[in-house]
């Protein structure tokens, strides 16, 4: 994990009955889906609402997940969003699922900046990566 690692949003997300598999607790496809979420939260508060999704766009060029305890319904899951040291066009983020406080989840992503008309990496625009400093 980078040294450098900022508190950048919190997501809190309901488990569904159909999050489960057939082991009765969530399926490992589904704490991917937990962080994706949250990190879509992020990004929508991150960048002005006339930039994303329309000219500003994120996609992840890689991501982990080491699985601590199963998760099971009901529940919340708190999705803890950390973001690294900003590089030119990508941002290291990390994430920590939660349930009444303890660890159950943690990941990673490395996150790229994209021109959505290109579909091509581009610097992190500077007023975004100020707010990620």
């Amino acid at each position: 994990m980078s040294a450098r690692r900022k508190l950048v949003h919190v997501e809190r997300i309901a488990i569904r009955w159909g999050d489960m598999d057939a082991m009765g607790h969530v399926n490992n496809t589904v704490y991917f889906r937990y962080m994706e979420q949250a990190r879509i939260g992020w990004f929508d508060a991150l960048v002005p609402q006339e930039e994303a999704w329309k000219s500003t766009a994120i996609v992840i060029a890689n991501a982990s997940c080491n699985f601590k305890r199963a998760i099971n319904y009901p529940g919340m899951v708190e999705v803890q969003v950390y973001a690294g040291a900003p590089g030119g066009s990508s941002v290291p983020t990390y994430y920590e699922l939660k349930i009444g406080g303890e660890l159950y989840a943690d990941g990673a992503a490395t996150v790229v900046f994209i021109d959505m008309a290109r579909q091509k990496p581009v610097r992190i625009p500077q007023t975004i990566r100020e707010r990620l400093q």
